[in-house]
């Protein structure tokens, strides 16, 4: 129990710069708290005792402001930064070293019976705000970008972005396919009207001067 205390407890201090010492880090970090809560909650929830661990998984929602289900599957190390209103549904399953932040869902769409939640991988991180949602699978090593609704699987080594989300990089390359997604190629809609605008004021200064050439052909002016 110690060990995995201190482990949780490192994984803190690898990644938020912010933390300054380990006291901190184990009495005044939200996150920390929460995965502690989780794991005693979950050993009840597997040993059937489930009114006990649904009582320890609501009593750290109102400490901590974050969710999770006693049900969840949660590895080793996880690091949620933050975690003000992250929610981890049910069937949800964390691999190793993942790292949540603020305002992410690990739910479901309703449609689905049994395993209805997401599966991460080993080392996903997942931006604020991203909704996952569904019983799909992220691969290991791949990030979801802050604000991104994932509705299907991701494979492993991806960067994912968007609504829905669409794969954006695969190892470590850009995926040709969502050129669409890249601002600096999405033409300028003014630009392109005033482009039509000028075709036009050239065609109608032509007429013009076609017309004119005209008359003075024929000798009545213009």
């Amino acid at each position: 129990m110690f060990n995995r205390l201190r482990e949780d407890i490192m994984a803190v201090r690898k990644r938020d710069p912010a933390a300054r010492s380990l006291l901190e880090i184990l009495f005044l970090y939200p996150g920390l708290k929460a995965v502690r809560m989780h794991r005693r909650a979950h050993w009840c929830w597997t040993h059937g005792l489930r009114f006990i661990a649904r009582w320890i998984s609501q009593r750290a929602v109102r400490k901590t402001n974050i969710e999770i289900h006693p049900g969840a599957t949660i590895g080793r190390r996880l690091f949620i930064d933050h975690g003000t209103g992250v929610v981890i549904g049910e069937t949800a399953e964390l691999g190793d070293d993942c790292v949540i932040y603020q305002g992410v869902t690990l739910g479901g769409t309703g449609k689905d019976v049994g395993k209805r939640h997401p599966t991460l991988g080993n080392e996903v991180l997942v931006g604020a705000g991203a909704k996952l949602l569904g019983p799909f699978t992220v691969g290991s090593n791949s990030k979801i970008a802050a604000g991104a609704v994932v509705l299907h699987d991701i494979p492993a080594n991806c960067t994912a972005v968007g609504v829905p989300a669409k794969v954006v990089k695969m190892e470590g390359r850009s995926v040709e396919h969502i050129d669409n997604l890249q601002h600096a190629s999405i033409p300028d809609p003014v630009q392109q009207e005033i482009c039509q605008l000028q075709r036009r004021i050239y065609m109608l200064e032509n007429d013009v001067r076609v017309l004119g050439m005209i008359q003075h052909e024929d000798g009545s002016g213009i």
